[in-house]
């Protein structure tokens, strides 16, 4: 067989193709249980109103950002211990879908707005999956993006812009530009991530490539909740 013509993954990168597509379907099933996971108790705090206000009147915000942390650098120490490493990837996702949910119930009002966000988040990742998979099957490399993607840049734009927003008045084709690089940037660590799962991740490392994954797939989804509540004004 040649595996120049008919393999997924450029030759140089190239150990068993067998383990590698097992290694991305366990991320990929990992970070689909992780939105489901954040979509249900996104849920509970639009239906059940009496939780999300327990929760904004009787749990200072320091407790999710603490909780999440400490999750989060667990989960990353004990990725290779299951069930453990499973557990700590449970407690990060809930943490971090808690401070989402009440975020964008408060934000949005009655919190229906989520649904039609989270299903356009979807629909962006689904095809930067394809079209990542699609460039990479044909030899294309995105290693080259991280300098350009790492989070100091995107910080740095947002700063800037903040900054820029704050001395000046900016007009809305300022705000259009702004906004179209943020998105742009957002789309490229999704797509850069997915590059890194196709070619350069080791297979052990599915825990910690499945929590940046979701990272970023809710950083995108938090963009978008944005966008179109600024829509709706």
């Amino acid at each position: 067989m040649d595996s120049g013509e008919t393999s997924l993954y450029p030759p140089i990168n190239m150990m068993h193709d067998q383990n590698r597509w097992s290694f991305i379907r366990k991320v990929y099933s990992i970070v689909a249980f992780q939105l489901l996971l954040t979509a249900v108790v996104a849920s509970v705090f639009i239906f059940v109103s009496p939780v999300a206000n327990f929760f904004n009147n009787y749990v200072p915000i320091y407790v999710h950002t603490i909780l999440i942390i400490f999750a989060l650098f667990s989960v990353d120490y004990y990725h290779h211990k299951y069930p453990l490493n499973y557990f700590l990837l449970v407690i990060f996702t809930i943490s971090l879908a808690l401070r989402v949910g009440l975020s964008c119930v408060l934000a949005s009002g009655n919190g229906k707005i989520i649904v039609p966000v989270m299903l356009t988040t979807i629909v962006v990742v689904f095809n930067l999956s394809l079209y990542t998979f699609w460039a990479a099957k044909r030899g294309y490399d995105f290693n080259f993006l991280h300098p350009l993607l790492v989070w100091v840049g995107v910080l740095l734009v947002i700063i800037i812009f903040t900054l820029s927003q704050m001395m000046f008045i900016l007009g809305k084709l300022s705000n259009m530009i702004f906004g179209c690089l943020l998105f742009i940037l957002l789309c490229g660590n999704i797509v850069y991530e997915i590059d890194n799962l196709i070619k350069r991740i080791p297979y052990t490392k599915y825990i910690s490539a499945s929590i940046i994954l979701y990272v970023y797939v809710m950083d995108l989804f938090g963009y978008l909740f944005l966008l179109y509540l600024v829509l709706q004004i």
